[in-house]
């Protein structure tokens, strides 16, 4: 080989070197680890961000088994044979190979996930010759997928309950609107008899608490007004009073409106409903004509007032609720349960604070104030103005003993308003006479009664004329002073 030959090899090595050192350099600064194997699964190189991620020094990993150093363990803890190996598969079946769920350890012994390459490599023969294995360090991947799926999952579920806030308030709202659409007995509490004031003194006593509530008292005598009132200045006054008319359901339908049921637990069931008491839940849920309640149920009812829990129907998962209880009857419960249709365990349960509401022949002084409150309401609504209501009319509805109480009084009045004419109320056939009599004829009255029923006439009879020799005070043997002080006890006022 002469000089100049010698020369040229000479330039072509150096040329050879640097290029090799300029490809180590590139290898050096990569971010990412990159080491090389034969196929003996010796490392025979490594760069420094490899070396950094698994904590070694690149003297330490070079010519040594790099699968028995940093991937002898599957994430599981399990052992990774080296048969198995996809980064010794490679210069085996001469494939790329391609992992992203497995670790790499470190040389504390701690591990860290990794995605990586194993790439073949031949010589120029086309001899595998080894592998070539590219990793990263995907630890911020894997946590802000985690962090993804556990958003994810939070989402999920938050969707989850929106959709059942929504169906609940829904259904809250379908019921509030039917609510909005019944035509109450009256829009407030209106009374001046002593006995009323009683059963509302006891509302006031028990309102704050949770206490269960049982409402005693004939049929329209104002059960539900009473608590509307209780749940009103309860601390639950926030939410809707949920209620349930348990004589207007039919007994096969009772149970799931009062706990719900699932998508085809009975036929019929085309759609999933929440019950009466998931809608109550914080608040107040007034169980109207409990007596009617069918036996069968009366347990279920009994295990929510005692552990405030129940399951819908075709669901056996158990509901956990924080309901306040009211309920009301016309009927004598402790007749029901000698005759075996209502529980004794139940009975006592609701029966925890009685309130019972006096009838309206009971409060006849409160006659005069309900008369003028209805006068106010249907008048306004019929547009007519009448605002005169003659005492022989008062004297006439307060002999009556009214069975249907507040509820009758109020049916009356309406249709007293419709057939009068002018500015003056005429009971006309509303009120039966028969009745009337049959009332007077059937009814004990009080000392007090009678006296307010005889001045009324002695007043009717001159007029309202109070004093003066043709006055009412006159024609019954008493000064007029007296009689003024008779009539304001009484609550007699000139119509």
């Amino acid at each position: 080989m002469n000089k100049s030959e010698q020369a040229q090899l000479e330039k072509i090595k150096r040329e050879l070197q640097q290029l090799q050192q300029h490809q180590e350099l590139i290898l050096q600064a990569a971010g990412e680890g990159i080491y090389g194997l034969d196929c003996e699964g010796h490392t025979t190189f490594v760069n420094k961000a490899a070396a950094e991620m698994v904590g070694w020094e690149l003297s330490e990993l070079i010519g040594r088994s790099q699968h028995d150093i940093i991937h002898h363990t599957k994430p599981d803890g399990s052992t990774y044979p080296v048969k198995t190996c996809p980064i010794y598969a490679a210069f085996k079946d001469g494939q790329v190979h391609y992992v992203d769920d497995e670790v790499f350890w470190r040389k504390d012994g701690s591990s860290f996930p990794v995605e990586y390459v194993s790439t073949p490599i031949h010589d120029s023969q086309g001899k595998l010759k080894g592998a070539v294995v590219v990793f990263r360090d995907i630890t911020r991947l894997k946590k802000s997928e985690q962090d993804l799926k556990k958003a994810n999952a939070q989402l999920k579920a938050a969707l989850a309950e929106v959709e059942s806030l929504k169906g609940r308030l829904e259904q809250e709202n379908e019921y509030l609107q039917q609510e909005i659409k019944l035509n109450h007995n009256f829009e407030e509490i209106i009374s001046q008899s002593a006995k009323f004031k009683k059963a509302l003194k006891q509302v006031e006593q028990v309102a704050q608490t949770d206490a269960t509530v049982l409402i005693l008292g004939e049929s329209g005598t104002g059960k539900e007004l009473v608590a509307r009132a209780l749940h009103n200045l309860s601390q639950r006054g926030a939410r809707a009073l949920v209620k349930v008319n348990c004589a207007a359901l039919p007994a096969t339908l009772i149970e799931s409106e009062l706990f719900g049921h699932e998508k085809g637990a009975f036929t019929g069931a085309l759609t999933s409903k929440i019950g009466r008491f998931e809608l109550s839940d914080g608040g107040t849920i007034f169980l109207d004509e409990i007596a009617e309640l069918p036996v069968e149920l009366q347990p279920k009812l009994l295990r929510v007032l005692q552990e405030g829990e129940f399951e819908r129907l075709g669901n056996p998962k158990t509901i956990k609720v924080d309901v306040r209880v009211i309920a009301a009857t016309n009927q004598p419960l402790e007749k029901a349960i000698e005759e075996g249709k209502f529980r004794e365990d139940l009975y006592y349960r609701l029966n925890v604070f009685p309130v019972v509401l006096p009838p309206l022949r009971e409060r006849m002084e409160d006659i005069p104030l309900l008369v003028h409150h209805f006068l106010l309401k249907y008048s306004a609504r019929f547009g007519k103005s009448i605002h005169n209501v003659p005492q022989k009319a008062i004297a006439e509805l307060q002999s009556y003993q009214w069975p249907g109480n507040v509820r009758e009084l109020e049916n009356i009045i309406e249709r007293a308003i419709i057939t009068s004419s002018g500015n003056t109320l005429n009971l006309g056939n509303a009120l039966p006479k028969a009745r009337v009599n049959k009332s007077l004829e059937q009814r004990i009255v009080t000392l007090e009664e009678n006296e307010r029923a005889h001045i009324l006439r002695a007043l009717e009879a001159t007029h309202w004329r109070v004093s003066g020799l043709k006055g009412a005070a006159h024609l019954l043997g008493m000064k007029r002073t007296t009689l003024e002080a008779r009539m304001k006890k009484l609550n007699i006022q000139r119509p």
